[in-house]
């Protein structure tokens, strides 16, 4: 399953590599990504397949949230397909 990881928050050392330390272990694999700094403030979109994942989507959802928490920025997991029809006009 496709899914899309955003990630924004104030710029801080090691973001790229806690989420992707935390995909890995989750068996989720990186497709591709993008990110950027727009000042101070950081923004990832990474797309990835989740389809090797042991966890149901929700909680792995959550996991990712809490992850944001514990390195101060804001990680949303979402299904791509409700990613791109959110982002379509």
């Amino acid at each position: 399953m496709r899914a899309v990881v955003t990630v924004t928050g104030v710029d801080r050392r090691g973001v790229i590599a806690a989420v992707s330390a935390f995909l890995a272990e989750k068996k989720v694999n990186i497709e591709d990504v993008s990110q950027t700094i727009l000042g101070d403030r950081f923004a990832m979109i990474m797309m990835v397949d989740a389809s090797e994942a042991e966890e149901e989507f929700a909680v792995l959802a959550e996991q990712a949230a809490e992850l944001g928490k514990s390195i101060g920025m804001e990680v949303r997991l979402s299904h791509a397909d409700l990613f791109e029809a959110m982002h379509t006009i």
